[in-house]
């Protein structure tokens, strides 16, 4: 008679640990970081004739994927629509009422708040490019100069400044929730994911299109590179960043 096997000592398989949930794809990610560097670079390349060419670059640079992400929220998945912004900025007349009605702090949604905020700044980012690339292009065009006036440039330097303002704001922003929630709030813009159970916000990644974006911001800086008759990066800029600037500035 075949003994059977007492239901205690039956092995249980173990509790399946859920990885994640994947919540931005790979082209919006490519595009947030492209964008991130590419103005970084334009604005420590601002001043001065050595770098104009490389900030010049840049600032294309950056117009070029303003059209793809414009193209991509149309086009592209629902997740990365830019309807999917707007209708968060479309709810904060609601919100700034609640805050009117709300009995005490407690009862407010600070969460949605928060969102807003970060939909602003985000939204911000986007409609600032636009003025300061074709500022930007005037400017580097001498459009509209006259003798002792350099209105364009003037207003090329405001968008910048106003562009550093809402980036500085949405880092601080980013710095915050991370505090208040205790989660690193810009992970899911380096990994795609975030932690916990729950399906997939994004199904599909689409790493060939980030990759194909990279390629192509490579691309256009190497056509740059090849048309400027000094390049995008002056020949002594390192010897002369190694040895201070003193003496290189009085050519």
């Amino acid at each position: 008679m075949q003994a059977t096997t007492p239901l205690s000592a039956t092995p249980r398989s173990a509790p399946s640990t859920a990885p994640g949930r994947r919540v931005t794809d790979a082209p919006t990610r490519m595009f947030h970081w492209l964008f991130a560097l590419s103005f970084l670079g334009a604005y420590l390349t601002a001043d001065g004739e050595r770098w104009r060419m490389l900030h010049v670059t840049l600032g294309y640079t950056m117009a070029g994927l303003l059209a793809f992400r414009v193209l991509y929220g149309v086009f592209g998945p629902r997740q990365a629509g830019l309807g999917l912004l707007w209708r968060k900025l479309g709810s904060a007349p609601a919100w700034l009422r609640s805050l009117r009605t709300a009995s005490s702090l407690a009862t407010i949604n600070w969460r949605q708040g928060q969102n807003l905020l970060m939909a602003l700044a985000v939204m911000a980012l986007l409609v600032l490019v636009l003025p300061l690339a074709l500022s930007g292009y005037a400017t580097f065009n001498e459009w509209g100069v006259f003798p002792g006036e350099d209105w364009l440039g003037e207003l090329h330097e405001f968008f910048g400044e106003a562009m550093l303002f809402v980036v500085l704001a949405h880092l601080a922003l980013i710095g915050g929730l991370s505090v208040l929630r205790r989660k690193n709030q810009a992970a899911p813009m380096l990994t795609g994911w975030v932690a916990g159970p729950g399906p997939n916000l994004v199904p599909h990644n689409r790493g060939w299109l980030a990759a194909l974006l990279l390629v192509a911001v490579l691309a256009y800086g190497g056509w740059e590179w090849q048309q400027s008759p000094r390049g995008l990066i002056p020949a002594n800029a390192w010897s002369q960043v190694s040895q201070g600037d003193g003496a290189g500035d009085d050519d």
